[in-house]
């Protein structure tokens, strides 16, 4: 199990989880963005004294196995053993495919996220899950492995331009559904337009106990982590679909507009309430804007969505909620299930 630490010292917090694991060398991986605007904050850390900077590419687009093949090449041509560490400084995109470069080299070295957005403090940092995007398909290859330790800093945030504090947000309200009505309703109250970055803080403190809570419950997604997938089943096919047509998306926008076609279900196949399943809706309608679909798109859709890792004998599986914090998981959705909450969404 992953410790996960709420810093507000990162220096200190960094050298103890640097010192826990006592590496004999150190490697730092970051994207062009976090290189330039994260990296300079610890460079001169005693604790990362000696460490070699890696730098990829930003953007989803770099999620590939080039990519993961080059950070393997860089590690293996600067001396990386099975004892050396890895220190993944950046969003999701890089905790993920870093977290995948350090859990396969030499079959495995240690490796700590230091998450820079609100996207991977809430999500992609914590819980284990590792991966690249393949053929086309959002984390179609991967694994599950712990960081030694997650250091929660947040006062990056502060770098975060308004689309990605907003992505981020998404699975927050994620969190906020599958766990209570309380949450959901500070999460929807919360101005994200006109940002407390104090109160902020708290909120993500307390989003990154629900995942957790369940993953601490369930690490491997037999059972009740399948909850964490509310609103991905279509948002992943939102967000494939877009990188396909050259328009990528960020994931919590597709997230966002994913959750509202999921609340639909939930509404109209398991009772969820609908008066807040509208308030729900029209968030994300002013916050994410909505996602331009067509009819003639809903069977590429459709079947990227029978790709999805949840599935079960070719059938899409789906996490539907009766309530907040009222989980159904493992809802097989058919083929005119999924079309009427397409349709749902682009006439709405």
């Amino acid at each position: 199990m992953q410790d996960i630490i709420i810093s507000h010292d990162l220096e200190a917090d960094l050298a103890k989880a640097v010192g826990r694991i006592a590496p004999d060398r150190l490697f730092v991986l970051a994207d062009d963005t976090t290189a330039a605007c994260c990296w300079p904050v610890v460079k001169g850390y005693s604790s990362l004294a000696g460490a070699r900077l890696i730098t990829i590419g930003s953007t989803d687009n770099a999620k590939t196995l080039d990519t993961l093949a080059a950070v393997w090449q860089q590690l293996g041509e600067h001396g990386a053993t099975r004892h050396s560490a890895l220190i993944n400084l950046g969003g999701g995109m890089v905790t993920d495919l870093g977290g995948f470069a350090a859990a396969t080299f030499k079959r495995g070295m240690a490796f700590v996220n230091v998450p820079t957005t609100l996207l991977a403090m809430v999500d992609a940092s914590v819980g284990g899950k590792t991966g690249i995007n393949f053929r086309g398909l959002k984390n179609e290859i991967g694994a599950f492995c712990d960081a030694r330790t997650v250091v929660i800093h947040t006062p990056f945030l502060r770098t975060l331009d308004a689309e990605n504090l907003r992505s981020g947000y998404a699975e927050m309200l994620k969190h906020g559904l599958i766990s209570s009505a309380e949450e959901t309703a500070e999460l929807l109250a919360f101005d994200i337009f006109d940002l407390d970055y104090g109160t902020l803080a708290g909120l993500v403190g307390r989003s990154i106990q629900v995942k957790e809570r369940i993953v601490a419950e369930d690490p491997h997604e037999h059972g009740l982590r399948k909850a964490l997938n509310l609103g991905h089943t279509v948002g992943h096919a939102f967000e494939s679909f877009a990188l396909e047509n050259h328009a990528p998306v960020l994931h919590g926008y597709a997230v966002a507009w994913g959750l509202v076609c999921e609340l639909y279900l939930s509404a109209t196949r398991c009772g969820f309430p609908t008066a807040l399943f509208h308030q729900v809706e029209h968030f994300v309608s002013d916050v994410y804007g909505r996602f331009v679909l067509d009819c003639k798109h809903y069977d590429h859709l459709f079947d990227l969505m029978t790709h999805d890792k949840k599935n079960v004998a070719g059938q899409i599986n789906m996490t539907l909620l009766a309530a907040p914090g009222d989980v159904r998981i493992n809802q097989v959705m058919q083929r005119d299930d999924i079309f009427e909450a397409l349709d749902y969404y682009r006439e709405s």
